[in-house]
């Protein structure tokens, strides 16, 4: 088999490594997917000026993000349920991340625990919250991911009910199961015996590591989805920031802005950054792509707060594409999802390399010698 070349043929690849619905998991969107190819769609159209005859022998690829130094201006967005697209994934991930300079951002509904991905690293990892309607228990997750040591908080507000995936529905990972889907499910994984061998065999426990002590009784991906659609939280508002703000000293950057007035209102609140993000077209179908929406809210934001961004990354072509349009940093989901699935750390690690190799080279053609000096002269009027 080849070497992936591309985040694309890491998509590939995990698609034919993965059962049919978690494949679906992290490859779909909601509705009609209309935001998801928008997403790719607007990226691709986001055109660079090519500059030739300057000196770019030198390129420096680093920057700083809430007091961090990054290799390159990239971060493992948090992704749910990662270990189950490989053998104790989120801590593969997290490792390749750790190797490549950057950070990993784990998720309140990751796989493996905060512990276990925190002891696997050499840096700290940063968290990810949802707010779940016990706040006694959400503020117990704090407390372990402060001890971990996590630098940053990033709470994603764009989850206030779960999108309608219309995917996972006909997959069946999501909704009761009848005995017909119980045995289709079977025979899916049956059909992809080193997954099975992989993640269900040797791969326990297959459960929310941050959460399970709140739903010992769930059994599987079902009853954890039925469980999270029960428990996720509608009402919060900006005066839950407040709240978070009490029990977490470091920056709170905010996840799911789309909208210029609600970046005003985060940093009004006392949010550090904020991520324009629309969940990958996850949750509300039809609205902009994040390339879109970019530009207004950094300049809504202005100096005040660090923008970052995600949705529709698929090579450092993009990277550079997002820094141009005035990001900080983009944050990275599927693509490292795919990589993982189709070659677990490995994979990972590969992944990050090809996207480091491209944006050098997109540097290099548009002459940007210094990530952080990029801006709109790098891009056709």
């Amino acid at each position: 088999m080849t070497q992936p070349a591309s985040v694309s043929d890491w998509r590939m690849r995990a698609r034919r490594r993965l059962p049919r619905m978690f494949f679906d998991y992290i490859d779909g969107g909601s509705y009609a997917e209309t935001t998801l190819a928008r997403n790719v769609g607007d990226m691709e159209r986001v055109a660079l000026r090519q500059r030739v005859l300057t000196d770019v022998s030198k390129l420096d690829l680093s920057t700083e993000i809430f007091g961090q130094k990054l290799a390159m201006p990239i971060l493992l967005a948090p992704v749910g349920m990662a270990g189950l697209y490989a053998r104790r994934g989120e801590v593969q991930a997290a490792r390749a991340a750790d190797a490549a300079g950057l950070p990993f951002c784990l998720s309140t509904v990751s796989i493996c625990s905060i512990e276990e991905v925190s002891a696997a690293i050499s840096k700290p990892l940063w968290f990810q919250l949802y707010m779940i309607k016990d706040r006694g228990f959400m503020s117990a997750v704090l407390e372990r991911a402060k001890a971990a040591g996590s630098p940053v908080l990033i709470f994603t507000v764009d989850l206030p009910v779960p999108g309608a995936r219309y995917r996972d529905v006909r997959s069946g990972l999501s909704g009761e199961l009848s005995l017909l889907d119980k045995l289709r499910r079977a025979a899916d994984g049956a059909c992809h015996p080193f997954w099975l061998w992989d993640v269900m065999l040797n791969g326990g426990p297959a459960t929310f590591g941050n959460l399970a002590s709140a739903m010992p009784n769930a059994k599987g991906t079902n009853d954890f989805a039925m469980w999270l659609g029960r428990n996720f939280d509608p009402s919060v508002s900006w005066r839950d920031l407040e709240w978070v703000r009490e029990r977490w000293d470091g920056p709170i950057v905010i996840k799911g802005i789309l909208d210029a007035e609600d970046a005003r209102l985060a940093v009004e609140a006392g949010a550090s950054g904020i991520v324009v993000s629309n969940h990958g077209g996850r949750q509300l179908d039809g609205v902009p792509s994040t390339v879109e929406a970019l530009p207004p809210i950094v300049e809504a934001v202005g100096e005040r707060a660090t923008v970052l961004m995600d949705g529709g990354v698929r090579s450092g072509l993009d990277v550079l594409k997002a820094l141009a349009l005035g990001a900080r940093s983009v944050m990275i989901g599927r693509a490292w999802a795919y990589a993982l699935a189709g070659g677990g750390e490995a994979g990972v690690r590969a992944m990050l390399t090809t996207l480091q190799r491209e944006l050098e080279v997109a540097m290099a053609l548009t002459g940007c010698t210094d990530v952080r000096k990029a801006g709109r002269d790098l891009l056709v009027r």
